[in-house]
C-alpha cells in the first residue's frame, strides 16, 4: 500500500471556489462555509455535520428529502427566500447513504474537524472547521453495509488514445477488497467487456463519452453511475509517475499509453475520493484477452449467467450452481463464470483441484466446515487501511489469521495433492496464528462497532487500562456511598445522585424537600442548581470532584483502548501483502470445494479438455432447468450432441427442427452453458463430456427488441446475427433460435439459408441452428457438415405429446396449433385455424390473398360444409402407423368410425 501523489485542484474547481466565496459574501458565516464548501463538490450532495446529524441544504435538501422520505424544514434565509434544509443522524446515516447511494446520486462527507470551543477561541461568530473527508459514488463504497455480499462492486475508467479504433484500454477495480485489473481492447469488444465486468460506475472522460454516446455500448445496470472528468484525468505521461508512486514494484512502461491514461485516471479518482491520502490497490492484473473465453452481451442476457432476463438472481445459472461458504467464494466464482479460460492447461489444473476435493467426501466436509468459520479478510484490511475499521474488523481478522493456518496445515497433510492445493496450503499457512491469538486476547467476544465508543479491549490485556477502569468504577461506588450519606445527613429519603449530559452529576430532591437545603445548616453545602417543575437540583464540593475523577478516568481509559487499537492496526497491516494473498487462497478454496460438491450432488463428471475442435456431449442436461424439475418432482430428458469435426460425428453444423414447446431453446442453451461450465473449471451434467477449447461462445435465442434505441426486434436479431456471423471462428460454438422469423417469410428464409452456409462455409465453427423454415433441411443434401435433427413429438387422441428428445431427422410440422391449444386459444379459432393450414398447404402463397372471401373475420360466414370429411380426413392424415400400439389401433378404429356416424347424422 503506497501513498498517492497529490493531485492540484483543476482550474474549473479553482473558479466555482472563488465564485461561491463571492456569493457566500451576502450570508451568514456558517451558510458561507456551505456555499464554498459545495462548490468545491459540484454534482454531490453535501452531508454536512453540525453535532450529532449530517444536515442537507437548498436544492440538495429538496432531493434528500423526496428521495428519504424524511420531513422538509427551513433554516433561515438566503436572498430573501427561505433555506430548505434536512437532515439525518450520524449514528444511523449508512443506511440513508445506501438508498441515495442505490438510486444514482453522489455524496460527499462533511465532518467538523475541530471541537466548537476552538472555533470560540477565534471570537463569538467564528465557525467550527469544516472539510470533506470523503466522496461516495456507487464505486467507491467500502463498508459491508453498503456493498454487495456475493459481488464485486467495480469502478471501472475508460480511455482511447488518439480515438483509434484498437487504442482503447479498461481498467478496473473493487476498492472494497484492493483487487486491480487492466487490459487493452478494441473499439468492438467495448460492451462486451462492459457487459462482462458489469462495472457499477464507469468514469470517462467528456470527450470520450460525447463520441460513444448514443451508440447502445454502456450497460443499462449503469443507468445515471457514469462520471465526466476532465481529460487532464486521462494523460498518459503523468500517469507513468503516480503508477510508479502507487505500485512501487509496477513497471508501467510496459503497459501501453491507453493503458496508463485508463489506470492512472481510475488511481486519482479514488485518491481525491478516499481523501485519506492511503490508497489500498493492490498491483494491477494485466489482462490478455486471448486467454479467456469471449462471450458478448447478448450472449450473456440469452444465457442467463448472472441474472435472468427479468433481472432476478433466482433462476439465474450462478444462482443454481453457486454453492460457496463465503462471499469472496461466491465473488470468485462470478467472475470465472464470466470470463472462462482458454488454456487448457490452466482449466485442467483447476479441474484436478476439484476432482481431488470430489473424490474424498469426508475431506471435502472438514474442510468445509473450517472454512464457514474464517471470516472475509480482503474487506476488513481495506477498511483497516483507509481508517475506517472498527473492533469487529480486528477481531475477524484474529479468527481469520488463525482459522486459516489451521486449515492450511490440514490440507499441506494430505498426499497427492494437485499443485494447486498445495500452492492454497502455503498461502493459508503464512498467515500469522500468533497475531491471531493476541488478537482474540485483546478484543471483547462483541465489541462495539466503532473505536470511540470504548469498551472493546478486554480485561488484563492491558494494565494500566485495568486501573484506570477500576478508579471508574470506584468512584461511582463512592457516588452511591456518597448518596446514602447525603440522604442520611438532610433525613431525605428520596435524595438521588443522578447524570445528565447537561449538568455531569447532580443532587436531586423533590421540590418539597428543596427549600430545605437551601436553608441552615446545608445553604452552604449544597449549590443550587436548577429548579424544575417536581424536583430541585444541588451540587457539593465533593461530588463536583468525584465527577472530575471520573470524567478522568474515562478520558483515560478511551485513549489507551484507541492506542492499543492503532497499534494492533499497524501490526496487521505490516502483513497486508501476506493477508490479502492469504484471502485469495481461501476464495479459490471455496471455490473448488463448492465446485466439488455441485459436481457430487447433482452427478456432474469431469469434461475432458484439449485444443482439437471436438464437442461430443452425452446425456447432457440444462443445470438450471434440471433442478427446476426436480423441485416439482419431474425428470430431466437428457440429449446427446456431437459437433465434433471427424467423419464420425453427425457434421460440425446441426439443424434442429421440431415444435414450440419441444425443448428446443433448452437444447441450444445447455450445450452453451456446459461449454462454459468446462472451461471455468467445473465439472459438468452430462455421462461424458469432450470438448476442444472454444475461443467465443454465441447465442441468439429468444426475442427483445430496444426500443429506446429505436431498433425493432428484427433489427436487434439481425444486429446480432451480424456480430456472430462476422466474429465466429472456427473455434467458436454458436447457437441461433428462429432467425429470419420477423420478416417476411421468403425473406427470412433467405437470410437464414445464406446464414447457415455462412456458418459452414466460412466460419466453419461449431453451431446449433434451430429452425421452423422446413425447407432448409434440404441443405443437409449440399452441406457436408451439416445433418438434420429433430425434437421428437408423440401424437395420441388427437393431442400432442413433447417428449423433449433430440433425434435424427427433420420434423414434418411445426405443431403449432397444438401449441396454441396448450396456451389456451378457443376451440371456435382452433378449429378454423386447422382449416386454414389445410388450405394453405394445398395452395400456393401467392393465392393466399384469395382466401380472405373464406375467413369467417370478413365474411362473418362461418365455413361448416364438409366439417366432418375434414375431420376424418385429418385424423386420417395425423395417423402413425409405426407408433401404434395393438390396442391404440382398436381405439383409432373406433374413434374413425364414430366420426363417420357423426357425418351421416
Amino acid at each position: 500500500m503506497e501513498q498517492a501523489p497529490y493531485i492540484l485542484p483543476s482550474k474549473s474547481s479553482i473558479k466555482q471556489m472563488e465564485q461561491a466565496r463571492q456569493i457566500a459574501a451576502d450570508t451568514t458565516p456558517m451558510m458561507a462555509q456551505f456555499l464554498e464548501i459545495k462548490a468545491i463538490n459540484p454534482g454531490y450532495l453535501l452531508f454536512y455535520r453540525m453535532g450529532d446529524f449530517y444536515e442537507l441544504f437548498f436544492e440538495d435538501a429538496e432531493i434528500a428529502s423526496a428521495a428519504l422520505g424524511i420531513a422538509l424544514t427551513k433554516r433561515g434565509k438566503h436572498e430573501n427566500a427561505d433555506i430548505a434544509m434536512c437532515g439525518v443522524p450520524v449514528r444511523a446515516h449508512d443506511s440513508y447513504l445506501k438508498k441515495l447511494i442505490s438510486l444514482g446520486y453522489r455524496v460527499a462527507i462533511c465532518e467538523q474537524m475541530e471541537e466548537a470551543s476552538e472555533a470560540k477561541k477565534r471570537g463569538s461568530k467564528s465557525v467550527v472547521k469544516r472539510d470533506v473527508v470523503r466522496l461516495v459514488t456507487a464505486g467507491t463504497l467500502t463498508e459491508d453495509d453498503l456493498l454487495p455480499i456475493n459481488s464485486n462492486n467495480f469502478l471501472c475508467s475508460l480511455a482511447v488514445v488518439n480515438n483509434n479504433e484498437n487504442d482503447f484500454a479498461i481498467a478496473w477495480a473493487d476498492i472494497s477488497t484492493g483487487e486491480t485489473w487492466v487490459s487493452e481492447i478494441n473499439r468492438l469488444s467495448l460492451g462486451d467487456e462492459l457487459a462482462r465486468i458489469n462495472p457499477v460506475e464507469l468514469i470517462i472522460s467528456q470527450q470520450l463519452l460525447k463520441q460513444l454516446d448514443g451508440e447502445g455500448i454502456f450497460p443499462t445496470t449503469l443507468g445515471d453511475n457514469i462520471t465526466k472528468l476532465d481529460g487532464e484525468y486521462f494523460d498518459s505521461e503523468k500517469a507513468i509517475e503516480n503508477l510508479k508512486i502507487t505500485f512501487s514494484d509496477f513497471d508501467a512502461l510496459t503497459l501501453s499509453r491507453a493503458a496508463r491514461a485508463s489506470l492512472g485516471a481510475l488511481i486519482i479518482y479514488i485518491f481525491e475520493a478516499q481523501k485519506t491520502g492511503a490508497l489500498v490497490l493492490r498491483k494491477p492484473n494485466i489482462e490478455n484477452k486471448d486467454n479467456f473465453m469471449l462471450i458478448d452481451a447478448a450472449t450473456r442476457s440469452s444465457l442467463e449467467l448472472l441474472l435472468t432476463n427479468r433481472g432476478e438472481a433466482k433462476g439465474s445459472l450462478r444462482s443454481n450452481i453457486d454453492m460457496c461458504s463465503s462471499s469472496a467464494g461466491s465473488r470468485l466464482l462470478a467472475r470465472r463464470m464470466a470470463a472462462p479460460l482458454t488454456n487448457k492447461n490452466a482449466i485442467n489444473a483447476r479441474l484436478d483441484m476439484v476432482e481431488a476435493i470430489y473424490n474424498d467426501v469426508i475431506f471435502c466436509e472438514a474442510l468445509r466446515s473450517d472454512l464457514r468459520q474464517i471470516p472475509d479478510i480482503s474487506r476488513a484490511i481495506t477498511r483497516l487501511a483507509l481508517g475506517r475499521a472498527g473492533p469487529r474488523d480486528l477481531l475477524s481478522l484474529g479468527r481469520a489469521m488463525i482459522g486459516a493456518n489451521s486449515l492450511g496445515n490440514k490440507i499441506s497433510q494430505q498426499s497427492d495433492l494437485p499443485d494447486g492445493l498445495k500452492n492454497i496450503a502455503n498461502a493459508l499457512i503464512k498467515l500469522p496464528p500468533k497475531l491471531g491469538e493476541k488478537l482474540l486476547n485483546a478484543i471483547e467476544e462483541e465489541p462495539p462497532y466503532l473505536a470511540r465508543e470504548g469498551g472493546f479491549v478486554k480485561p488484563f490485556y492491558n494494565e494500566e487500562l485495568d486501573r484506570q477502569r477500576l478508579l471508574a468504577r470506584e468512584s461511582r461506588t463512592i457516588i452511591s456511598a456518597l448518596q446514602k450519606s447525603l440522604s442520611e445527613e438532610t433525613e431525605i429519603k428520596s435524595l438521588k445522585i443522578k447524570h445528565n449530559k447537561v449538568l455531569g452529576f447532580f443532587v436531586e430532591t423533590p421540590s418539597a424537600h428543596g427549600d430545605k437545603l437551601l436553608q441552615e445548616p446545608y445553604k452552604e453545602k449544597f449549590i443550587h442548581r436548577q429548579t424544575m417543575a417536581n424536583v430541585m437540583r444541588f451540587t457539593t464540593a465533593e461530588l463536583g470532584e468525584l465527577e472530575g475523577q471520573i470524567a478522568r478516568a474515562q478520558d483515560a481509559t478511551l485513549a489507551i483502548e484507541i492506542e492499543i487499537f492503532n497499534l494492533l492496526s499497524k501490526e496487521i497491516l505490516l502483513l497486508d501483502n501476506i493477508l490479502r494473498l492469504g484471502a485469495d487462497a481461501l476464495a479459490k478454496l471455496d471455490v473448488t470445494i463448492a465446485l466439488a460438491r455441485l459436481a457430487a450432488k447433482n452427478s456432474y463428471i469431469r469434461p475432458n479438455i484439449d485444443e482439437s475442435l471436438a464437442f461430443n456431449i452425452k446425456d447432457g442436461r440444462h443445470p438450471v432447468v434440471e433442478e427446476t424439475l426436480k423441485e416439482a418432482g419431474q425428470v430431466f430428458v437428457t440429449n446427446d450432441c456431437d459437433l465434433s469435426a471427424h467423419e464420425e460425428s453427425k457434421g460440425q453444423l446441426w439443424l434442429l427442427t421440431g415444435p414450440n414447446m419441444g425443448g428446443k431453446s433448452t437444447f441450444l442453451r445447455q450445450n452453451a452453458l456446459i461449454a462454459i461450465l468446462a472451461q471455468m473449471g467445473s465439472f459438468v451434467p452430462a455421462s461424458f463430456a469432450h470438448i476442444g477449447i472454444v475461443d467465443r461462445v454465441f447465442s441468439r435465442v429468444g426475442a427483445s427488441d430496444d426500443i429506446a434505441s429505436g431498433r425493432s426486434t428484427f433489427m436487434v436479431e439481425m444486429v446480432e446475427t451480424a456480430a456472430i456471423l462476422n466474429r465466429a471462428s472456427k473455434k467458436s460454438l454458436v447457437i441461433l433460435d428462429e432467425i429470419g422469423r420477423g420478416t417476411a417469410t421468403f425473406d427470412g428464409l433467405s437470410i437464414a439459408w445464406a446464414s447457415v452456409e455462412a456458418l459452414s462455409q466460412i466460419n466453419q465453427c461449431r453451431a446449433l441452428f434451430a429452425t421452423h423454415f422446413h425447407e432448409m433441411t434440404a441443405l443437409a443434401k449440399t452441406l457436408k457438415n451439416t445433418s438434420n435433427h429433430t425434437m421428437k413429438v408423440k401424437e395420441y387422441k388427437g393431442e400432442v405429446v413433447f417428449l423433449h428428445e433430440v433425434i435424427d431427422g427433420a420434423a414434418d410440422r411445426s405443431y403449432g396449433i397444438a401449441v396454441a391449444r396448450l396456451a389456451g386459444l378457443p376451440e371456435v379459432v382452433l378449429n378454423r385455424a386447422k382449416d386454414i393450414l389445410v388450405m394453405l398447404e394445398q395452395s400456393s402463397s401467392k393465392n393466399a390473398p384469395n382466401m380472405i372471401d373464406d375467413l369467417p373475420l370478413f365474411t362473418h360466414q362461418p365455413k361448416i360444409e364438409n366439417k366432418q370429411d375434414d375431420v376424418i380426413t385429418q385424423m386420417i392424415k395425423d395417423l402413425k402407423p409405426d407408433d401404434l400400439s395393438p390396442r391404440n389401433a382398436v381405439e383409432f378404429l373406433y374413434e374413425l368410425k364414430k366420426a363417420h356416424e357423426s357425418k351421416k347424422q
